[in-house]
């Protein structure tokens, strides 16, 4: 039987310069797999921890060298000599190795630089695609993507108080021609905000992050751009949004130092309900705080049967978290961030449970990538239907749209594009 021959990590770095955890996993044939994790900048408070030293004569303080030791010097004893084909059990070994809730022993950072690795080992020790091994015969789903082409909050120094304005190709035929979409949208965005003399440096996620005289402004720039582009707004390219609340939420008040308001969560509902009948809004994730279940429970009364709310500080990829919203039902959608939760396998349980209980799902990055592809044949695996993935810059963005773009070429006529199908009550808001 073909068994973990090797394990090493290193200190990368990410797409902002700063440091992240990758890991090389070596089968005693001599097959090797890579794998590099992400992090985040607004991260949630219930992410499990990613482990830094905390060193401030060290990248200040933000090294990972704590984290790659824990992969060289304990999880590699226990993983060295464990046979391909057993994720489940990989997995499980490195959370009774870490022992606690959050992962504060061996960081979350090390533990799924592992959990990717020994994946993608098997995969090609199996000689399959990464989305095949993880999804069998049935991952044939290429997800939509959502743009991130306009950036605001902790993504941009811009004082835009909502983090990511969104455009989403749903309409296209495949997932070739949304990328084509996306990217002719982008470009007639850039254009646009040249001609209004605003700046076109793009943020951690590759968009656009211009001053903005209001956050109503973003959206009609990007109806604009869609339409200038020769789309239809909503039937071909649609808009979603990631507020990320929790980043403006003080003392009760969700503060919109854009707008000059500060609203209760109620007004905050009604607020969304309005750009939703005056735009092309199909999604809006995080448009309340994390801890906000009072809120979040009147939004989706409001909105939950028009447009997709979708779950990322609130839920954290913790299926004990998503057991709550179900339970309350708030929201109808989850995002899904590996290094939220620290292993392919919770992953899975928490995706798993999300499609019994009737939520959509939505794939995403992190504000700091690597060129890692991995989330591309996540996607498909898990036939989720829609990814997160930035803008249509920065390479560590690109290089996803590129590996879907290679999976859909090898899918061939068995490939099937989601567009706007998953998309949770798409057509109901108008």
């Amino acid at each position: 039987m073909t068994m973990v021959k090797n394990i090493r990590a290193r200190e990368i770095l990410d797409s902002r310069g700063k440091p992240t955890v990758e890991v090389e996993l070596t089968l005693d044939n001599e097959v090797m797999a890579r794998a590099a994790v992400p992090s985040g900048a607004s991260t949630g408070v219930h992410e499990a921890l990613e482990l830094r030293d905390n060193d401030r004569k060290r990248y200040n303080g933000a090294g990972v060298l704590k984290a790659v030791a824990n992969v060289n010097n304990l999880i590699a004893k226990k993983a060295v000599g464990m046979p391909v084909g057993q994720q489940k059990e990989m997995d499980r070994m490195m959370l009774s190795l870490d022992g606690t809730k959050n992962k504060s022993k061996l960081g979350a950072n090390a533990i799924l630089a592992v959990s990717m690795a020994y994946a993608r080992a098997c995969a090609l020790h199996a000689n399959l695609p990464l989305y095949f091994y993880l999804g069998g015969s049935e991952a044939n789903i290429l997800p939509a993507p959502m743009m991130n082409v306009l950036n605001g909050g902790k993504h941009a120094d811009n004082h835009v108080d909502f983090q990511e304005y969104m455009i989403m190709p749903g309409g296209a035929p495949n997932f070739r021609e949304a990328l084509r979409y996306g990217a002719e949208v982008f470009q007639c965005l850039k254009s646009l905000l040249k001609k209004k003399k605003l700046a076109t440096g793009v943020g951690d996620e590759g968009g656009f992050a211009p001053v903005m005289k209001s956050n109503r402004q973003a959206l009609e720039f990007l109806v604009q751009a869609i339409e200038q582009a020769g789309f239809k707004p909503r039937t071909q390219v649609a808009i979603a949004l990631d507020p990320a609340a929790s980043e403006f939420f003080k003392n009760h008040r969700y503060v919109l130092k854009a707008d000059r308001k500060r609203l209760s969560n109620e007004q905050m509902a009604e607020h969304y309900a309005k750009l939703v009948r005056d735009f092309p809004i199909v999604s809006i994730e995080d448009g309340l705080a994390q801890d906000d279940w009072s809120g979040w429970k009147i939004m989706t009364d409001l909105l939950g049967d028009k447009i997709q709310l979708v779950g990322d500080d609130l839920f954290v990829t913790n299926i004990e978290r998503l057991k709550i919203g179900i339970e309350k039902k708030v929201t109808n959608s989850i995002l899904i961030k590996l290094n939220q939760i620290g292993t392919l396998t919770e992953t899975i349980e928490t995706i798993e449970l999300a499609k019994k209980a009737g939520y959509s799902a939505v794939i995403s990055h992190r504000s700091g990538e690597t060129e890692d592809t991995f989330i591309s044949d996540f996607a498909v695996a898990m036939g989720c239907g829609q990814i997160k993935t930035g803008s249509l810059s920065r390479s560590e963005r690109i290089a996803k749209y590129n590996q879907l773009l290679r999976i859909e070429e090898e899918l061939g006529t068995s490939a099937k594009f989601a567009g706007f199908t998953m998309v949770k009550n798409y057509g109901s808001a108008r």
